[in-house]
């Protein structure tokens, strides 16, 4: 069985992957700081607690485990912080990476996977967004993951390390079998916090900007789902292992929502209602984020199956409901 070295395993989407390769015949091998982890354990994968600025023991691991590829997760990833502590984050995101793929280089393995996002493309120009466009990241944390992409076609060109880099749109959801689920702290994602406000653990939803031009005034993104996007991680894995060449790929539906929208598909999904809050726009965050897929089918042959914002959101509840009640059982206990 085919070994691939996961790091951000206890991370939302890095879990979520660690699943989806188990299930689709890998052996994923999670490593993670768990400074930032959701998830302390895995059921698919052994859980390696290592950081990945820590370049022996990743040798370490490597060493052990002799994985045929890497997908490389782990970063730090809320745009406010690294806008505070540009530092933090190109330490963490851009050296880690780099000292990554040096380990990566040194054990010979010439595939790797990297979970990239939407935010190096900056404010967009057109819109869906295709591949092509221009990246001009707006923020610290967008900037380190193009830098990190840079890096990546440099390692291609010098060491023979081919890679694919996935742009993410907004990950969305929890696995449908609620074996796991999203677990941010502090919570910055517009459908758990406006879950959490309809169960009455927050007092009020906030929304950046209703004044954009949109149809409603609210801000659009595309809400992908966190299984759709772990199987375009094994696709991508499966397209290196196959000879595929260096590329980068958006992952998104195609199809955008507005903030108003997610409150009333969590108002519809859990009978509850959703108190709102206005509140002025944060810098730097574009009217619109829709991606342009269409080159992630062409490679990869993937496209989101779970398209509907009411079954993503029904997703999320469900994950919530099971984790309040884990909450809420080990409070009792303790």
């Amino acid at each position: 069985m085919t070994r691939v070295l996961v790091t951000g395993a206890g991370g939302y989407v890095g879990s979520h992957t660690c699943k989806a390769l188990s299930r689709g015949g890998f052996e994923p091998i999670g490593l993670d700081s768990l400074e930032r982890a959701g998830m302390r354990a895995l059921p698919w994968a052994p859980l390696e607690i290592v950081d990945t600025s820590d370049s022996q023991a990743v040798a370490r691991v490597l060493e052990e485990y002799r994985p045929a590829a890497i997908m490389h997760f782990a970063a730090y990833a809320y745009v406010g912080e690294s806008v505070a502590n540009p530092s933090l984050y190109y330490r963490n995101n851009v050296s880690g990476s780099i000292g990554l793929l040096a380990a990566a280089q040194a054990a010979g393995i010439g595939s790797f996977v990297y979970s990239s996002s939407c935010a190096t493309y900056g404010i967009p120009q057109s819109v869906p967004i295709r591949e092509d466009h221009a990246q001009v990241p707006v923020n610290p944390y967008g900037s380190s993951k193009l830098m990190v992409e840079r890096v990546l076609r440099d390692c291609d060109g010098a060491y023979g390390i081919r890679s694919v880099a996935l742009r993410y749109f907004n990950a969305a959801g929890a696995d449908p079998e609620i074996e796991i689920g999203e677990c941010h702290e502090p919570e910055t994602h517009a459908i758990p916090l406006a879950i959490r406000t309809a169960f009455g653990e927050q007092p009020a939803f906030e929304i950046f900007g209703t004044d954009y031009p949109t149809p409603d005034g609210t801000a659009i993104r595309d809400y992908v789902h966190v299984m759709d996007l772990a199987d375009a991680h094994v696709r991508a894995l499966n397209y290196l292992l196959d000879g595929g060449q260096t590329t980068a790929l958006n992952l998104g539906t195609g199809t955008g929502h507005s903030v108003r929208e997610v409150v009333k598909t969590v108002e519809a999904v859990t009978g509850r209602p959703v108190k709102t809050r206005p509140s002025p726009r944060r810098d730097g965050d574009p009217p619109v984020l829709v991606a342009d897929p269409g080159r992630a089918g062409q490679v990869l042959k993937w496209k989101a199956e779970m398209k509907g914002l009411t079954d993503i959101v029904r997703t999320a509840v469900q994950w919530h409901l099971k984790w309040r009640s884990a909450q809420a059982v080990a409070e009792s206990q303790g």
